[in-house]
C-alpha cells in the first residue's frame, strides 16, 4: 500500500477542520508524534500522519463525542492509503478502545499535552514555549484547576511508553518549538 503523503493529509485537515486553533493542535500533535517515533525505532512519517489526522472529524462530532474517530476511520479506510496502524492509533487516542501498541499509547498522551503546553506558554510572562522549563510545567501540572480540560491521567500515561513526565513534557515542548512558525508561540 502506498501511504498517504503529508501534503494530502494537510489538505484533508484544511478541508475538514475550519477552526485555526484546532488545526494548530493537530500540527502540534503531529510534531510530538514525529519527535517520539525514533525513540521507539518507529517511522516518523507514520507516527506523524497519525497525529495530523487524529482529530479529522472533531468538528463534525462535537455534539456526539462517542462517534469521534469513527467517522475519520470510515473516511480514511475508503481512501485505502492509510495503514491499519495509523487507523488504530487514531481510534485509540481518545480512550474509547484499549491501547495496545506503542503508537496508540503515545498519541493518547501527546494529544492533551499539546494543549496543556500551549496554556502554559500563554500563562508564562514571556508567552513563549521556549521559556517553559520542567519546573514551570510540572508546577502547572499539579494545579488541577489550571488547564482543567487537559486530562492529567492521560498525560501521565507517558509512563506506558517508559517516559518520565518531565522528560516527556520537554520532548513535546521541543517538538512544538520546532514548528513555532505554525504555532506562533
Amino acid at each position: 500500500m502506498k501511504l498517504m503523503s503529508r501534503e494530502e493529509a494537510v489538505e484533508l485537515v484544511k478541508s475538514n477542520l475550519k477552526n485555526k486553533n484546532l488545526r494548530k493542535h493537530v500540527f502540534a500533535v503531529e510534531a510530538g508524534m514525529r519527535a517520539l517515533a525514533p525513540r521507539y525505532d518507529a517511522d516518523p512519517d507514520v507516527w506523524g500522519l497519525a497525529g495530523l489526522l487524529h482529530d479529522l472529524d472533531y468538528e463534525e462530532t462535537l455534539e456526539d463525542v462517542q462517534r469521534h474517530t469513527y467517522i475519520t476511520r470510515g473516511w480514511l479506510e475508503s481512501r485505502g492509503d492509510v495503514s491499519e496502524e495509523i487507523l488504530d492509533a487514531i481510534h485509540a487516542h481518545v480512550g474509547l478502545v484499549p491501547r495496545k501498541t506503542t503508537i496508540e499509547k503515545a498519541i493518547h498522551c501527546v494529544d492533551p499535552t499539546t494543549g496543556f503546553l500551549v496554556a502554559c506558554a500563554l500563562m508564562h510572562p514571556e508567552k513563549k514555549l521556549k521559556a517553559l522549563d520542567a519546573d514551570f510545567i510540572l508546577r502547572r501540572f499539579k494545579e488541577k484547576r489550571f488547564a482543567a480540560g487537559a486530562d492529567r491521567d492521560q498525560m501521565a500515561a507517558c509512563s506506558e511508553i517508559d517516559l518520565e513526565l518531565d522528560e516527556f513534557m520537554l520532548m513535546i515542548r521541543d517538538a512544538m518549538i520546532s514548528i513555532n512558525d505554525v504555532l506562533g508561540l
